[in-house]
């Protein structure tokens, strides 16, 4: 059949199809542009850094490291061990377990050595109500400080942390994470570097710590997980993080600090009223509200963004855990950018209202719809006899290739910066998971994000139980 006796939906759906497709692969290519050359300035200018010298320094910013926890009774001790044993000055660790069903706020009594500790003040944001605050007596965990209260999700037990703070930044970070040594001296050079703008909030890169060996909370091998879901995630998070947000960061338009571990101005977070508990992406939401806050205010500022692998996290493994994982991701993005409609296209909010929030709107919350519409449409024209297959399979072979290259050159992008998978197998298995990532993983995807859609219409508010198998520690 040619394309002239082609029905008009079929070539109207072809020509959308495909012209979607290249603004989507453009900006892509552009943002990956931006952050290949972001990334060398970066690696040039740190190359020769001594952070020895701002771990010693009288000027280095005082931290208060929050981690929220809901049943991590299998990770929690390791975790606590990883904050504690950082290699930074001037923090504390405010552990708060949100109400957790597990047995996670008795291991870190017995573990920790608690005991019970009177406050002489708490802040002013609302929380749900706490149980008990703890101390250990132990003079080697003296930087710690844990606190039991009722469940009222993440974004409520970051406003406990918050509330009782002692310190002027606050780092907020999921409890089964692992932090490099050195996490909190990157964390912290950009609050300490510029002068001439306001830095309210610097994040830094997450990696997946699946199969990877931790020792008394510390990485000691880094390996490609064995499972093929997670081990696409790798890649996911390269591409992501490498490839994405070094690109906004440049730009100033970054809009997400990842809620697995970001560094935040406690002023400026309590000016805004601190995190939402009405969200259940409460980390971008957040960041958002205190960019909007900012713009209001004509205040200068900037959001900062470390590319150094800072954080090591487990990633789902089964398809339950991933498809409520990245359904509450959607559901996140979808109430941030309705709480925040009036940014959209506004240039009173400059970039970050005429390119940040359509892109976000465009590529991020209706891309995966896109597709959904796109598979029905192409079912449709197949059933009619309507298709036609050679222009189908060419579209289908040229999203396939930029996927596969684009795949390649984060690839290439890791083994020459940080280099974090050196064994010439590991780099095999993520190249094959590119190869296949396109039919399995981004379908699941696809997927889950759409049930984001359908939840948030039938009113689902539940954050998500995610469950956790713990890390490695064998050696």
């Amino acid at each position: 059949m040619g394309s002239s006796n082609l029905p008009f939906p079929v070539e109207l759906y072809l020509g959308m199809a495909l012209a979607y497709a290249v603004t989507i692969m453009s900006s892509y290519l552009y943002l990956a542009f931006l952050s290949v050359k972001e990334l060398k300035a970066y690696l040039k200018r740190n190359s020769f850094e001594n952070y020895e010298v701002l771990l010693s320094s009288e000027y280095a910013p005082f931290l208060s490291i929050i981690a929220p926890a809901y049943n991590e009774g299998l990770t929690i001790e390791e975790n606590v061990k990883s904050l504690l044993s950082l290699n930074y000055n001037h923090y504390e660790v405010i552990v708060v377990n949100d109400g957790s069903k597990d047995n996670s706020i008795e291991i870190l009594k017995a573990t920790y050595d608690l005991v019970p500790l009177q406050l002489d003040k708490v802040g002013s944001i609302p929380t749900k109500t706490i149980k008990a605050v703890y101390q250990s007596q132990n003079p080697a965990f003296n930087k710690l400080i844990v606190v039991d209260k009722e469940n009222g999700g993440k974004a409520d037990a970051l406003n406990v942390g918050i509330n009782i703070s002692k310190h002027p930044y606050v780092v907020c970070i999921d409890v089964d994470c692992i932090l490099d040594k050195d996490a909190l001296l990157k964390l912290v050079k950009p609050f300490m570097e510029t002068s001439h703008k306001r830095v309210i909030a610097t994040g830094g890169v997450v990696r997946i710590a699946n199969q990877c060996i931790i020792k008394d909370g510390r990485l000691i091998e880094v390996n490609i997980p064995d499972k093929l879901m997670p081990r696409i995630q790798v890649l996911e998070y390269l591409r992501a993080f490498l490839l994405g947000r070094m690109a906004w960061e440049r730009l100033d338009g970054l809009l997400l600090i990842s809620g697995a571990f970001g560094a935040f101005d406690k002023e400026i977070v309590i000016a805004c009223g601190g995190y939402n508990t009405k969200t259940v992406g409460e980390d971008m939401e957040l960041v958002v509200r205190m960019r909007r806050y900012m713009h209001e205010k004509k205040l200068a500022y900037t959001v900062s963004y470390i590319p150094d692998p800072l954080c090591w996290t487990e990633a789902p493994e089964s398809l339950d855990i991933f498809n409520k994982q990245r359904s509450r991701w959607m559901r996140g993005t979808i109430e941030t950018l309705w709480e925040h409609r009036i940014m959209f296209m506004n240039p009173k909010y400059k970039l970050l209202g005429l390119v940040s929030v359509p892109y976000w709107t465009f590529f991020e919350f209706f891309a995966p719809l896109a597709e959904v519409i796109g598979i029905l449409a192409t079912l449709y024209f197949i059933l009619v006899g309507m298709m036609n297959w050679h222009y189908f399979f060419l579209l289908m072979i040229f999203v396939y290739s930029f996927a596969i290259l684009f795949s390649i050159l984060t690839l290439f992008t890791e083994e020459r910066t940080f280099h974090k998978y050196t064994k010439v197998d590991d780099f095999l298995k993520l190249l094959g998971a590119a190869f296949i990532e396109p039919f399995y993983f981004h379908p699941l995807s696809v997927f889950s994000a759409f049930k984001g859609y359908v939840d948030k219409i039938k009113g689902t508010h539940s954050w998500g139980e995610m469950t956790r198998k713990g890390f490695n520690k064998k050696l």
